[in-house]
């Protein structure tokens, strides 16, 4: 997937109740989205393969880091995210 995609409204993840809302490569970039959208009052989870951080790799999917929030919230993060 592309850099900065946001994924469809009705995406759901491995996790109940969370929805996927934006894909982003790197940790630093998926931090600065998760601060905003924690400053904005919603909840929200990072879910990444750890090996890509360990080892400093973010290609093939590996950097690959997909924000979650719950799905109430989806919407509005989304909204937000796309104010950058």
């Amino acid at each position: 997937m592309q850099e900065g995609g946001c994924r469809g409204q009705d995406e759901q993840s491995r996790h109940p109740g969370l929805t996927v809302v934006h894909v982003v490569q790197g940790q630093l970039k998926a931090q600065v989205i998760k601060a905003k959208l924690e400053d904005a009052g919603i909840p929200v989870l990072l879910d990444y393969e750890s090996v890509g951080r360990v080892i400093g790799i973010i290609a093939d999917g590996l950097g690959e880091v997909r924000v979650l929030v719950p799905t109430g919230y989806a919407d509005e993060a989304r909204m937000l995210i796309e104010e950058e």
